[in-house]
């Protein structure tokens, strides 16, 4: 059977359908919502900013786009993957934390992931005033009038943002397909694919041409590696003794 084959045969079962265009129309929502601007963005000087710093324009791709135009989403689920680690570590110092992951079953889990998302909320209004701040200190300001009240707005709208793409990530999880969190990424990534390749071929070099298929090659080695142990198993035969009665 070939692959569309299979693709149409799935979608005749009602349920996993029902997933997978839930899923989409979630994802269509965070990119709607990564095109939606804070308020006070001065959209020339962020281009310039973007495209004169690398580092900035690697961020964007994973924060799923919403850093290029500062949006309400530009933090991405990164404030919630940071509350999580930071969780993570705390169960190995925290006796109590370390009995709600270990021995209270389903009902810790529930209890340690409400406790991330508590975290979410100020490690996003932390993450926000840093990357504002940071932002405005160039020669040209990429947020006019900030004043402490425009600030604190900015500050509130995208820590809402951040919930909401946390929101929509549990939902994903709980009603569609795969990993919400990883989804949302995974189309952040995608989404920033075009961009990244237009602005590559604008500063093409030729002579550059050996090292770019060299690094290709390395990455499709290292991909193919990473596969190859991560899905790779070997069959142990195994011998029981017989039981003499």
């Amino acid at each position: 059977m070939a692959w569309y084959q299979k693709v149409v045969q799935i979608f005749k079962i009602k349920g996993i359908r029902n997933k997978i265009l839930f899923t989409l129309a979630m994802l269509v929502v965070f990119r709607i919502a990564a095109a939606v601007p804070v308020p006070g963005v001065d959209a020339d000087a962020l281009r310039q900013f973007l495209s004169n710093n690398q580092l900035f324009g690697l961020l964007n791709i994973f924060s799923g786009g919403g850093l290029s135009n500062l949006s309400i989403v530009m933090l991405g689920v990164g404030p919630y993957i940071t509350a999580s680690i930071i969780i993570q570590l705390l169960t190995m110092v925290i006796p109590r934390l370390e009995r709600l992951a270990k021995e209270e079953g389903e009902d810790g889990r529930r209890k340690i992931n409400q406790l991330t998302r508590y975290l979410t909320i100020p490690m996003a209004a932390l993450q926000t005033y840093s990357l504002i701040t940071l932002l405005n200190q160039g020669p040209v300001p990429l947020v006019t009038n900030l004043s402490f009240f425009n600030f604190l707005t900015i500050i509130i709208v995208v820590t809402g943002g951040t919930v909401f793409l946390m929101w929509i990530g549990e939902l994903i999880s709980e009603q569609g397909v795969g990993n919400g969190v990883s989804l949302i990424i995974f189309a952040g990534i995608i989404a920033g694919i075009p961009s990244a390749l237009r602005q590559q071929l604008a500063v093409f070099d030729p002579t550059q041409i050996t090292g770019i298929v060299g690094f290709a090659a390395i990455a499709i080695v290292v991909i193919a590696g990473v596969v190859l142990i991560t899905e790779g198993q070997r069959n142990i035969p195994v011998s029981y003794a017989k039981r003499v009665r």
